[in-house]
């Protein structure tokens, strides 16, 4: 009954969902593109044996790079058909992973959506990366005995909340799970008070640590350091997926580092939404900053105090070329973005309090004096001061950093021995 009253609803949304989506894309104009997808409506699969590779957007896509080159290994005669919600996402998948996989949006949680995708599509499995949760869309996979497996899983105590108040929708979503690799054993106690069988339960660790750095982006990176370090060998200052009301923060900041620092860093800015390049260069601006940008290369970078990366995909690429990394996310409620990502280079890491998207990640980090925390414009420079001050510290940090990301890896093998139990099933 609760999901007969929540399709109804889903159904009765439509049209305002339709109308957020024109109104995302005056800013970002993927948007008003490819909606018969998000209805269902994709091009008929002719291969057989297909996996479902659900993932939300940009974070979840980066993060299953290693599950899918594992799997396209290890099942040569299996298709993959990844699917997303976003713009950004879409841009990844097909950045990323080209031709060799099958590409759309994944379809709205409406029974005739959901249908029309899978008498599509046909796939044999369906892998969710993290925590995207559709109740029609599981049970349609349930009545067609196709198999479904939450990856990766993460469930904060914020989150596990708001699922109590629609218990009756959630208990019989979670039971229809086949299994559940959650990352942490909070996530999975979290899953199994919700209705998740204990048997459907796995603590994998997290994926996120099985991430490796080909000998082409250290190359790469190398390179792209010694461009922006210049004649002058200036360190880098690193801010990485900020939102709104971070950028202010690290300007201000940035002031505070730039009158105490004997060497002028570089700051390197990197905002997480695209629709947001334009509006934090002219942020920058309006603050006195000569500002550079990464698609125009054939500007003196030297000259810049901000260099402004406007472009999207290039992020591990950064973190390998800077000196200090700010993670952002973390200095608003969003619940922060990935650290293990500079800390597999090398890097220290600093952040700000805002972590529950990371909290285990976030925890290793900070008790292995890989990363420092800060609230604030004062207690940011303070932190980077220090680090730029003392090469030792930044040294034993970024090695801390290091090996806290290689001890950790293994999430990706046990996540593969369960896939493999289900399509033997």
């Amino acid at each position: 009954m609760a999901r007969i009253l929540y399709a109804l609803i889903i159904f009765l949304l439509i049209p305002a969902i339709m109308a957020r989506l024109v109104f995302r894309a005056l800013k970002q104009p993927g948007y008003a593109k490819r909606w018969h997808e998000r209805l269902g409506f994709v091009t008929p699969c002719v291969k057989k044996n297909v996996i479902w590779l659900h993932t939300v957007s940009v974070g979840e896509t980066l993060a299953a790079v290693p599950l899918v080159k594992a799997l396209q290994k290890q099942y040569p005669n299996f298709h993959l058909n990844i699917t997303c919600m976003t713009p950004t996402g879409s841009e990844r998948i097909q950045a990323v992973f080209g031709n060799s996989v099958e590409h759309s949006y994944a379809p709205y949680d409406t029974p005739d959506a959901v249908a029309r995708f899978l008498n599509s599509v046909k796939p044999v499995m369906l892998i969710i990366m993290e925590t995207e949760l559709w109740p029609n869309t599981i049970a349609a996979c349930q009545k067609r005995k196709i198999p479904v497996i939450l990856a990766n899983a993460r469930l904060s105590e914020k989150s596990a909340r708001g699922y109590k108040r629609i218990l009756p929708l959630v208990r019989p979503m979670l039971r229809s799970i086949n299994s559940v690799i959650a990352q942490h054993k909070d996530d999975g106690a979290r899953f199994v008070e919700l209705g998740l069988p204990k048997a459907a339960l796995t603590i994998g660790g997290n994926i996120k640590f099985d991430l490796s750095l080909n000998s082409d982006l250290q190359l790469q990176a190398i390179s792209l350091k010694e461009s922006w370090r210049g004649n002058s060998n200036r360190p880098i200052l690193l801010a990485a997926s900020t939102h709104d009301g971070e950028d202010e923060i690290i300007l201000n900041g940035f002031k505070k580092i730039i009158a105490s620092s004997e060497v002028m860093p570089l700051l390197v800015l990197v905002p997480r939404h695209p629709e947001r390049f334009s509006r934090v260069e002219e942020l920058c601006k309006s603050e006195g900053y000569v500002v550079a940008k990464r698609t125009q290369c054939e500007q003196d970078i030297s000259k810049a105090d901000i260099l402004l990366c406007d472009t999207m995909g290039e992020l591990m690429l950064f973190y390998g070329a800077c000196d200090i990394a700010f993670v952002g996310g973390s200095m608003v409620p969003t619940g922060g973005h990935n650290m293990i990502e500079p800390a597999t280079w090398g890097v220290p890491v600093i952040s700000g309090p805002h972590l529950f998207n990371f909290s285990e990640a976030s925890q290793l980090l900070l008790e292995g004096n890989a990363m420092v925390l800060c609230q604030d414009a004062d207690s940011l420079a303070k932190q980077v001061l220090k680090l730029l001050q003392d090469d030792k510290l930044r040294n034993t940090m970024g090695e801390s950093g290091r090996r806290i990301a290689q001890q950790n890896r293994g999430a990706l093998d046990i996540l593969l021995t369960q896939i493999k139990k289900q399509l033997a099933q």
